[in-house]
């Protein structure tokens, strides 16, 4: 009778996950038409994996279809891991988190350098100006980090007092791979290979660089009023490494999160309450190193990414070994994944209801 209830069980979570299966295959299949971009998704609970499949296209001239390995640039999901790579320098006792930039940017003007803390810069609570408001728009040379830096030399000013309110910031994520490089005394691309990609396995994962091939790589694309696609791969800002260069899988992605739920680079769990700061606007919520995250009983991270060819969400809750990721080469296509979140929570598979309104809080 053991084994006649074990086999039934079996059988009925099966079922139930091939139903799951296709009703997810519909949402997907439903929001790109044939011959389109498409989207990468990837679930696991309870520390299985339930699906992990791609949809469309890498490329619509060389028609590619996307596949678990096809690599996305992740945009600003791309923040935990040059937070991580400042974890990993402070683990080392080679930085602090209260050490002022003034230690690392010597060429800022110290009035505000002396202010704002490293801790400030990865909480996004420095009130560093962004450099998407003052840069020159008129210029068709791509920006890079040491460029974003050349841009804030010329500020004196933040928009609020360091460390006294949230403020999304690409500008600080850009100066973290900048104090990584001059701490590290490697390049940004060459640290997060040796101390993130290589440990963890993730093979195929890189930091864009405009000269180095990208394997598996898909191309961005967006839509125009007309809801027509059209290709739109790089912008002004593609280059800025710091707050969303990194590419990645579906597949190298579950290695990162497994590398989180088992703390294989840092604790993560002894971390957040070190370095976090609460977001008023979503009551609850908090960001820490890289993540947006909920601590009502039990945790849950989450960042979302949106630039000129990409979509990007990861939902990651370590004490139910759950993980919801879900990449898109076409811009601002959040809908798909609104609707892949409600036909989750409606079997259990969720996180807090509020964790997508996070997301209006990225720029």
């Amino acid at each position: 009778m053991k084994y006649l209830a074990a086999i039934c069980f079996l059988m009925i979570s099966h079922f139930a996950f091939a139903q799951l299966e296709k009703r997810l295959d519909s949402v997907i299949n439903n929001s790109i038409q044939p011959g389109e971009p498409g989207i990468a998704l990837y679930i696991e609970t309870n520390g299985k994996p339930i699906y992990n499949k791609g949809f469309g296209l890498t490329d619509t001239e060389r028609k590619k279809s996307i596949s678990s390995k096809t690599n996305f640039r992740l945009a600003s999901v791309s923040k935990q891991f040059t937070a991580m790579c400042i974890l990993l320098l402070e683990k080392d006792q080679k930085l602090s988190f209260d050490d002022p930039i003034s230690r690392f940017f010597p060429e800022l003007p110290t009035e505000l350098s002396n202010k704002i803390l490293l801790r400030h810069l990865i909480t996004h609570t420095s009130g560093i100006l962004d450099y998407e408001e003052i840069m020159d728009n008129k210029s068709s040379k791509q920006l890079l980090d040491t460029d974003v830096l050349d841009i804030l030399k010329t500020q004196d000013k933040t928009y609020f007092n360091p460390g006294t309110e949230f403020r999304y910031s690409n500008s600080a994520y850009a100066l973290l791979a900048l104090i990584i490089e001059r701490i590290s005394g490697k390049s940004f691309p060459e640290f997060m290979k040796e101390s993130i990609f290589r440990p963890l396995k993730m093979k195929n994962s890189i930091v864009y660089e405009s000269n180095v091939k990208i394997p598996y790589r898909s191309m961005g694309f967006a839509r125009d009023s007309d809801k027509r696609l059209y290709a739109n791969d790089q912008s002004s800002t593609s280059a800025i490494k710091g707050d969303g260069g990194v590419y990645c899988s579906i597949n190298d992605y579950k290695k990162w999160t497994h590398g989180i739920w088992n703390n294989s680079l840092v604790n993560m769990p002894s971390v957040l309450p070190r370095l976090n700061i609460s977001i008023k606007e979503v009551t609850g919520s908090y960001y820490g190193p890289g993540w947006f995250y909920f601590d009502k009983g039990i945790p849950a991270l989450f960042h979302s990414g949106s630039t000129c060819g990409f979509s990007t969400y990861s939902i990651n809750i370590p004490n139910q070994k759950t993980s919801i990721v879900y990449f898109s080469n076409i811009a601002g296509n959040s809908e798909p994944f609104k609707k892949i979140l409600e036909v989750l929570n409606a079997e259990g598979i969720g996180s807090p209801a509020e964790i997508f309104s996070l997301h209006q809080l990225t720029r």
